[in-house]
This record gives C-alpha cells, structure tokens and sequence, in this order.
C-alpha cells in the first residue's frame, strides 16, 4: 500500500500537547478560547483551528492511583475514506487524495451548507471534519501535506519529545508498528493496533480504544448518510484503488 502513514504510539505518550501546539503554529490556526471544564484537555474538541487535540481520559479505582489516557486525536486519512464518497455527491471537489502522499485533503475554499456538511461529517467513521462558519468550508489536519512533500515530517511528528509518533511510508511504519505491538505484547496482553489495514494514521493503544475516546475507533456511519455513502462506494473503489 503506497503512500505514508502515521504511528501514534500512546504507551510512550505523557500528554505534553507539543504535537497540538506545533499543529497550530505551522497551519497559523488561532488559539480558541476556552474555560475549565473539569478536565486538563484544552480545547474541549476538535475545531475549524484545532486539527489536532490531545484527549484526556481518567479513570479511577478504589485504591488504586488515577490512571491516565492519552490521545492525540487527529484525521485517521483513511485509505477509502467514506467522506469523500459522500462529498464527492454532495460537494464535488471539497475533498480531494494527494496523488503522491495519498493525504485526505479538505478544500477550504469549496463552500456548502450547514447541512451537506453535516452529511459529510456522518460519514466519518472517527468524527473528525469540522465546519468553518466563517468560510463556511471544512477544515481538519492536512498530514502536513506541504510540509512532505518538501522531504519534512509533519509538524506534530518533529515536535514529539516522546517518540509517540512516527511516520514515513506506509510499508515501513506498519512494519514498525507490528514490531512495536510484538513487543509490548509480551508483557501487556491488551496492547493492540486500530485498524492499521484501514487508515494511514495508525494508533497504537494499552487498554480498549473506548477508555481513550469514544472515537478511538470506527463507528458505523448511520442514516441516510450511511446510505449515501454505500451506493456511491462501489464506483468510487475503482477510482481509489489506483491511488490507495
């Protein structure tokens, strides 16, 4: 499978939020305004000017220290991704693949409805597009694709102190990701990787995807937006498969 792919390794994440500052400093997305919410995740979501945020998940137990999940939550780039079938009927042109980095690229400039959007954004299996109101296009990460395909790593990926992520071309980081699962398996059982045969971005996990979000993974797209998006895969997996 050609193209590139992410590792998110959250065994080795601590939450610092360098990937979702680098993100904001090299797209020059401004800072959004929040208020304590009873949780140390900030912002509170995903937004038009946060395509990535660490995701903060606790959980407690009598007697036991609180313990921490971490999750750098971010477009998945899918390697059929649904939105684009439903955009492709709904939006001609507002998401586009990169032919060489095989990056889902959102076109800001193509305009839509607060309500094509929304079918668009049912699609998405990990609910990640987000509205622009004031250019009333949709915006989420771009894989750096500028960054890329200069010969760069994204931003998030240079910024990590940790070596949670990882990326480069796709062969090479699935195979690092099964060696890394390998590893860990060998002393923590519920170690597991989501989807790695699905997206491009792919994350390695400790404990059931739903302790970190309840988007960690794929949800089934429902209604008439899942719908849509069926009868048009078909014939859209011709046109994908020659740049999956």
């Amino acid at each position: 499978m050609s193209g590139y792919s992410f590792l998110i390794d959250t065994s080795r994440c601590t939450g610092c939020r360098a990937c979702q500052t680098a993100c904001k400093q090299w797209n020059q997305n401004p800072t959004t305004p929040t208020s304590q919410q009873g949780t140390y995740q900030n912002p509170p979501d995903l937004n038009a000017g946060t395509f990535k945020l660490v995701r903060f998940s606790e959980e407690t137990m009598p007697g036991k220290d609180p313990k921490w999940f971490f999750f750098p939550d971010q477009c998945r780039h899918c390697v059929y991704p649904l939105c684009k079938v439903v955009a492709d009927r709904r939006a001609p042109g507002s998401i586009v693949i990169d032919q060489r980095t095989r990056a889902v690229i959102f076109d800001p400039e193509v305009r839509m409805t607060p309500q094509t959007f929304q079918e668009i954004r049912e699609s998405c299996p990990f609910d990640i597009p987000r509205y622009d109101e004031k250019t009333a296009g949709m915006s989420k990460c771009t894989m750096c694709n500028d960054r890329v395909r200069e010969g760069m790593q994204p931003a998030c990926v240079q910024s990590c102190p940790t070596g949670t992520m990882s990326f480069g071309r796709r062969e090479e980081i699935v195979k690092k990701a099964v060696g890394r699962l390998s590893e860990l398996r060998r002393t923590d059982r519920k170690a597991a990787l989501i989807l790695p045969e699905s997206v491009r971005v792919i994350f390695l996990v400790m404990d059931h995807p739903e302790k970190y979000h309840e988007f960690a993974s794929a949800k089934q797209p429902t209604g008439m937006t899942r719908m849509a998006a069926l009868k048009g895969l078909a014939g859209a997996l011709v046109g994908y498969l020659g740049i999956s």
